[in-house]
């Protein structure tokens, strides 16, 4: 098989679709939940901390205290962005959040599958106790003496 006939196979499995199909809805999810995270919460949650913006915390590590990160930035001072961290735990945290409520409400939709469990029948250790068995069951029981295994000598 060529390499580019393997390669059709390949992308033209249903499974590479699904993955692709997967990672475009992902990303433009992740597009909403950001807005909902920065439009949104953290306008509200500005509010909470006396209208100071998360993206205006951070430490500058040249020891000058700046009002914003983007005064900061202009002048080319080394900062530590631990605010935009903290917005970016939030993001993840809420994407998380979201996709669980989609799984659990999209599992309610599901059919039930129906598992169908084939019977393997016995194994061969199996059939060989049940052929021994029944050998045992066939023997005559009224007046022979016993001379199988396990029988005392007389």
């Amino acid at each position: 098989m060529s390499f580019v006939s393997e390669f059709k196979e390949f992308i033209s499995k249903g499974n590479v679709l699904d993955l692709a199909v997967g990672v475009i809805i992902g990303g433009t999810f992740g597009n909403i939940v950001k807005s909902l995270t920065d439009d949104v919460l953290m306008p509200l949650l500005s509010i909470l901390t006396g209208g100071l913006d998360f993206k205006d915390w951070f430490l500058a590590l040249d020891g000058t205290s700046y009002k914003t990160l983007e005064e900061a930035k202009k002048v080319g001072a080394a900062t530590v962005n631990y605010g935009l961290f903290l917005n970016a735990i939030i993001v993840f945290l809420l994407m998380a959040f979201a996709i669980f409520w989609l799984v659990k409400i999209a599992n309610r939709f599901k059919r039930p599958q129906q598992v169908v469990v084939a019977d393997p029948g016995p194994t061969k250790e199996q059939q060989l106790l049940m052929d021994i068995r029944d050998a045992l069951r066939s023997r005559p029981e009224a007046g022979a003496p016993d001379q199988g295994v396990g029988s005392v000598g007389r």
